[in-house]
């Protein structure tokens, strides 16, 4: 079901790219390639961009001085890559199963069902598919019901179609990055009133950011990096992300706010790009 996707992608803002730091280029590039089905849209010297039917969605980059990010560190909980319909993930999960993938974890969230796996480097990875917004649970406050209740794995992997699995299907997408923070007070304050997301879940030790009534653009927890620093540049896993906005009006509204605060922001060919608090990069764009 297309509309799901595209719910997640047309509200006022959503989330465009991701960056990882790697160390080993070739293998982590692989493994995207082959056990998520992107591919290669672009090479330079130091990376590659990957994607979706050109769609680049995933850069990966490395350097001879990159130093691995401990666990603690702020940066990536998981890059969630949002599938289509339910009959794509369902293809994926043989696709995991027949290659033996290990994965971490199988949740449905009453707005989703995601599957957790990482990549060779320890970079989370969610595979997911949104179940339709009239399928949600609103809040009187305008938040949105979520839980995490147990896949069942053996019904979605029945419920596949007689398929193999070769690419991800046209229109898979980022819908959501998860982030590791220090402080999760500081993660509310800028996400929600400086970048004008909305605070849609709360669990213990983390927030649910989203724009436009979606559940979550952007969620940020302490579970691992209660108290961590910024982080420095030559570390591995997020480097940074891009927010584009389909509204001009909320772009507006988020540069603004950076501006009043004095946070320091660079204008660039492609969008404006700004740090969080933890030192990830955010490359706003219209």
């Amino acid at each position: 079901m297309s509309e799901n996707r595209q719910f997640a992608l047309t509200r006022p803002a959503y989330v465009g790219q991701a960056h990882l730091v790697v160390r080993d280029l070739p293998l982590v590039s692989d493994f995207y390639q082959k056990i998520i089905g992107l591919s290669v849209v672009e090479k330079s010297a130091s990376g590659e961009v990957l994607g979706v039917s050109g769609q680049p969605l995933l850069t990966l980059t490395t350097s001879n001085d990159v130093v691995r990010a401990p666990s603690s560190a702020a940066g990536l909980f998981h890059t969630a890559f949002l599938m289509p319909s339910r009959s794509d993930l369902a293809l994926w999960l043989t696709h995991v199963a027949h290659n033996n993938v290990q994965l971490q974890g199988a949740s449905d969230h009453l707005v989703s069902e995601a599957i957790y796996l990482a990549d060779p480097e320890g970079n989370g990875i969610e595979v997911y598919r949104d179940r339709t917004p009239d399928e949600w649970t609103y809040q009187p406050d305008g938040t949105v019901a979520m839980s995490t209740l147990r896949l069942n794995l053996q019904e979605l992997y029945d419920s596949a179609p007689k398929a193999t699995f070769a690419k991800a299907a046209d229109g898979t997408a980022i819908g959501h990055i998860h982030l590791q923070v220090g402080n999760l007070p500081q993660a509310d304050e800028f996400y929600q009133d400086v970048l004008g997301l909305k605070i849609m879940a709360r669990y213990p030790g983390a927030s649910f950011f989203g724009s436009g009534a979606y559940h979550h653009h952007v969620a940020a927890n302490i579970w691992n990096s209660r108290g961590a620093q910024a982080r420095t540049i030559n570390m591995t896993g997020l480097s940074g992300y891009s927010l584009k906005f389909n509204e001009k009006a909320a772009l507006d509204t988020a540069l603004a706010a950076l501006d009043r605060l004095e946070i320091a922001t660079e204008r660039q060919s492609d969008g404006v790009a700004v740090k969080d608090p933890w030192g990830i990069g955010l490359k706003l764009s219209a």
